[in-house]
């Protein structure tokens, strides 16, 4: 997606540690208007999987998921990384390690929210490793519920994550994907 590569360039900023600081659009402060065009592609990308439920994790992901979700005109469900009082007791969990902030969380859904009828596309804003998209992986397999695709919007290509999840079958697709962040340089793949 051309018009991503082009924000990333013009707003993005590489941090140390093979972090791409995109708070400006993305994660922090949101652009609704570029995110509902990517909202669209998604779309595009999954329309002929028969999605039933959009699934993400709280926080980042949760704009992504909801512009995707005005598209398909579906649900949208995220997981949870926090118990509260408003969180029903009967939950799927799963345990995700967090690179950007180095530690392990539990992450949980509400069971009367995803079940075996379900044909879900998780969407999230970030893939390098995997693990985010591994426990929500987790949480729709014991659910019962259907993975039709997975929708990135920034893959980072340099990390393992996308290569495992395709090599395993998985409908995976990123907006774009970097391959290299240096200080002063993102280099995409073609």
């Amino acid at each position: 997606m051309n018009s991503l590569k082009k924000m990333i360039l013009e707003h993005g900023e590489v941090k140390e540690g093979n972090i791409l600081k995109v708070d400006s659009f993305l994660n922090h402060q949101l652009n609704p208007e570029f995110l509902y065009r990517i909202g669209e592609e998604f779309y595009r990308l999954f329309r002929n999987e028969k999605i039933t439920k959009i699934l993400t994790i709280e926080v980042s992901g949760i704009a992504l998921a909801l512009t995707t979700g005005l598209f398909f005109k579906v649900p949208v469900v995220f997981a949870k990384k926090t118990v509260s009082l408003n969180l029903d007791k009967d939950v799927y969990t799963s345990k995700v390690f967090s690179y950007t902030k180095n530690q392990v969380y539990n992450i949980m859904i509400s069971k009367k929210y995803l079940d075996k009828d379900d044909k879900v596309l998780i969407i999230d804003d970030f893939l390098a490793e995997g693990n985010a998209i591994r426990g929500l992986i987790d949480i729709a397999q014991k659910s019962g519920a259907e993975i039709r695709g997975i929708g990135i919007a920034i893959e980072k290509g340099f990390q393992q994550g996308g290569r495992i999840l395709r090599s395993e079958g998985y409908n995976l697709k990123s907006l774009v994907i970097v391959d290299e962040l240096k200080p002063g340089s993102i280099m995409f793949r073609s």
